[in-house]
């Protein structure tokens, strides 16, 4: 038994008295408990990655921290209620710890101090006389948790010992934003690290609190000239995002507006700024008032990523309104921040993005001006993209949430646009009949190496416009024409040199590649005509997975299949694809891996332990076992880690019902249906729909599966809330009354002996420690088949549960981008009674 440090009978009040008892203070840095003046108002919340993630959220009351343990962290979405465990008492000092339990310690793992601040009761709540009543009321003023929240009690279940509260934001003005808060904050207030980084022990990095404008701590040092003043940063090319048909769904992707105006960087340093353009323009003059207001943030030197514009008074950004503002009044642009690259001298190019947002938001959270920062909500892309078209809006950027600056177009950042519109270089004008200067611009797109014609726009000009523009062009004028056109549509047309771009927005291109319904809305001074070609929508899933994971794959000529002789450099080719598709249901998830190194026509075994062959990419989280030790599971978060599982043979993956946060509470019901031998693949897709049917009568959205074996999973994904027993119970009961009511079709019987001519319901994929295999993993059977999300619709039409083949790659990828799936394995509701 561990032995408990003995406490001083001048501390050994009884409210921290359990406190005390669960822990021993010869092995755990954790407090004791010494008293320490407070103002009695303090709130912490401590991410704790224990047996399993949670977030333990402490208010100070009456000398002691109240504690809950919240099981997937606060959400700022007030439709968004989170289970709340009640824990002991914990010692005001505590409010102040950061470190690592050691293991076999009672609540044993890494402690990160991930907000803080003051709370207060809401007036005639008096938290003394609610809490006892299981109700409290309360306005909290932290970091990163604001304004009024709640905490009620539920009711308890049977002999449920456990003291269940929620958590609730209250609908107010610190609403929205990033409703995602435990995914958008991922380091520590206090030391800047993450949880990885503190379990490592690394030192503290420089502190949140001190990029807080106005903050006084010591700063790293930033670039300086010999005399040891700062310098601006110097330009750096930018990230440029893919066009997309299709906003990327799930929480890997952060969305925000799509501005109409200039991109645009501002460099900070030693009291002096430069604004440049994307492709490296000094525009320091143009934008000299935004340059003063980023001066005046209290930083040694800053690079920041952005856009400049005009916004009109119904909350559209106007790219002509910049034009008209850079060459009359200048005061009316503002600048919308969106990334930080450079802060005091670091390099914040190799982090991810959410960290690189959060060191833009704090730097900018009190500065008040034209300089403003762009928020973004996680996940929900299309909802949003939905409002912003409603809204006369331009359209929404994608971006991965753990994206690194790349300086380059690549499969991290994709947009969405609501109104067609792109860049052309003007190649000549067409004298008009009226009074004004030209009827219409000419316009060419780089295509193949080659000016190519694109047809001309006569409207969205004004009359100085008109005029500026004949001014512009008249020294840029010659006798050849730059493209080849129809002789018609360019009769009397005045030549140019092709050196003038302009943006257009068009409704579509016709069948020669014409602009339809084109207008002009303005020259683009910071393009290049050499860099001007044709935007072309490409299948979301297939731009969002082109990025490469870097992941070396040996022996790619291995025979993996050996009945269509397909190596592993073809298995490995298709999970690269796939990966940030399948990442949204494989990721963060407890994994068993179907491991056959030497291909699926000799050895293979099932594998969720890591023996330590694996390396950091492939990650661990420690579950508890029924003997009541820990044991480390695998599990990946990044293309990295997936692709490491097939570099090391891995052909299939199977994901448990729950995901790393909290692997206690199932995320999903997944109804396998196996057919007895001798059926037709015709009697699983109606059994599917009978099963559908069932589970919407009880109110459950569900969703199919084709396993790529011989039946369906009928899946209904679930907020998680109910523990484990309470999951397999459901869908054990669910199964036997499915075949009482239908014992010629189904049956729940285990013995293969008595499923003669039936479908057995396989309710046991729900249970703790159960797996079902992952979407868009590939199967060990012969060809290769796919397990795929598909519609109801489609089930219906469907001859084969083995119907997609890793050959099929090219469909796969782009079937994940399109409407029809767009929401699949996606419902908020729980678990209905039975």
């Amino acid at each position: 038994m561990a032995r408990r440090k003995a406490v001083s009978k001048g501390t050994t009040d009884a409210p921290l008295a359990r406190y005390r008892e669960k822990r021993d203070f010869t092995q755990t840095a954790e407090p004791s408990g010494a008293n320490h003046p407070t103002s009695g108002k303090g709130f912490v919340v401590q991410k704790h990655a224990a047996s399993r993630l949670h977030y333990d959220f402490r208010l100070e009351l009456d000398g002691v921290l109240l504690s809950w343990a919240v099981t997937r962290g606060p959400s700022n979405d007030p439709d968004d209620k989170r289970l709340a465990v009640r824990t002991e008492d914990h010692p005001l000092d505590y409010a102040r710890f950061e470190g690592t339990i050691p293991k076999g310690q009672y609540g044993g793992g890494t402690v990160m101090l991930w907000d803080n601040g003051t709370w207060e009761s809401i007036p005639g709540k008096d938290p003394r006389q609610t809490l006892p009543e299981g109700h409290l009321h309360f306005i909290l003023h932290g970091r990163r948790m604001q304004g009024e929240w709640i905490l009620f009690r539920l009711k308890p279940r049977g002999k449920e010992k456990a003291e269940n509260w929620i958590l609730r934001k209250v609908n107010d003005a610190f609403i929205g934003g990033s409703d995602d808060l435990v995914g958008t904050h991922l380091t520590s207030i206090e030391s800047g690290r993450t949880m990885e980084e503190i379990a490592e022990g690394a030192a503290p990095k420089q502190k949140l609190a001190s990029l807080t404008p106005g903050a006084s701590a010591k700063r790293a040092p930033g670039r300086r000239l010999a005399s040891g003043r700062e310098v601006p940063p110097p330009f750096q090319p930018v990230q440029l995002a893919s066009l997309v048909d299709h906003v990327p769904p799930g929480d890997r992707w952060l969305h925000e507006l799509k501005y109409d105006g200039y991109r645009t960087l501002i460099s900070i340093g030693g009291g002096e700024g430069r604004a440049y353009t994307r492709s490296g323009l000094d525009w320091s003059d143009r934008f000299a008032r935004l340059i003063a207001e980023a001066i005046a943030l209290n930083v040694r030197s800053a690079l920041i990523d952005g856009e400049a514009v005009v916004s009109l008074p119904d909350g559209r950004t106007s790219f002509q309104a910049l034009q008209a503002a850079l060459k009359g009044d200048p005061s009316r642009i503002d600048y919308f921040a969106f990334d930080l690259l450079e802060l005091d001298g670091e390099d914040l190019t190799g982090r991810p993005l959410v960290e690189r947002k959060e060191l833009l938001a704090n730097l900018l959270r009190t500065a008040s001006g034209p300089i403003r920062y762009s928020d973004h909500i996680l996940g929900r892309g299309e909802e949003l993209f939905d409002t912003f078209c409603k809204a006369g809006l331009e359209g929404v950027i994608s971006k991965r949430v753990d994206a690194k600056y790349s300086g380059s177009r690549s499969g991290s950042w994709v947009k969405t646009k609501c109104i067609r519109r792109q860049e052309f270089i003007i190649v000549g004008w067409t004298p008009s009949e009226k009074q004004r200067g030209f009827r219409s611009l000419l316009l060419g797109v780089n295509e193949d190496g080659k000016l190519r014609y694109a047809g001309k726009v006569g409207t969205g000009f004004t009359g100085d416009e008109i005029e500026r523009l004949l001014e512009i062009m008249a020294p840029l004028e010659q006798e050849q024409a730059p493209v080849v056109a129809p002789r018609a549509a360019v009769r009397g047309a005045h030549w140019l040199k092709p050196q003038l771009v302009a943006e257009i927005a068009y409704i579509e291109f016709t069948d020669e590649g014409v602009l339809r319904h084109p207008s002009y809305l303005g020259l683009r001074e910071d393009k290049k005509p050499e860099a001007v070609v044709l935007e072309k929508e490409q299948p979301v899933a297939f731009v969002a997975g082109t990025a490469s994971s870097g992941v070396k794959i040996t022996n790619r000529e291995r025979i993996v299949f050996p009945e269509g002789k397909l190596t592993k450099g073809q298995l490995a080719d298709y999970y690269e694809a796939v990966a940030p598709i399948m990442l949204e249901w494989a990721g963060s998830r407890p994994i068993s891996l179907v491991r056959c190194p030497q291909g699926r026509g000799k050895k293979c075994f099932f594998q969720k332990h890591d023996a330590g062959s694996f390396g950091e990419d492939v990650r661990q989280v420690a579950i508890r076992e029924k003997d009541g030790h820990d044991e480390p599971y695998l599990f990946v978060d990044t293309a990295r880690g997936l692709m490491t599982c097939v570099q090391m043979g891995t052909i299939e993956f199977h994901g448990w019902g729950a995901r790393i946060e909290d692997v206690e509470k199932a995320d999903r019901l997944v109804f396998d249906l196996d057919p007895d031998e001798g059926l037709k693949f015709a009697d699983v897709v109606s059994a599917a729909f009978h099963v559908q049917d069932v589970l919407a009568q009880m109110g459950l959205v569900t969703f199919p599966m084709v396993t790529g074996g011989k039946g369906v999973h009928v899946i209904a994904p679930l907020t998680p809330s109910a523990e484990w027993p309470q999951v397999k119970d459901f869908a054990h009961r669910f199964a036997l009354a499915l075949a009482q009511a239908e014992p010629d079709h189904f049956t729940a019987a285990l013995a293969k002996a008595k499923r003669s001519g039936r479908i057995f319901v396989d309710y046991l994929r729900n249970q703790r420690g159960a797996t079902a295999v992952m979407p868009y993993s590939v199967r060990a059977r012969e060809h290769a088949p796919v397990a795929l999300p598909i519609t109801w619709e489609e089930l219906r039409e469907l001859e084969s549960p083995a119907h997609w083949r890793i050959g099929d790659l090219d469909e796969i990828v782009a079937r994940a981008s399109s409407r029809d799936l767009a929401h699949w394995g996606r419902a908020d509701q729980i678990l209905p009674d039975l």
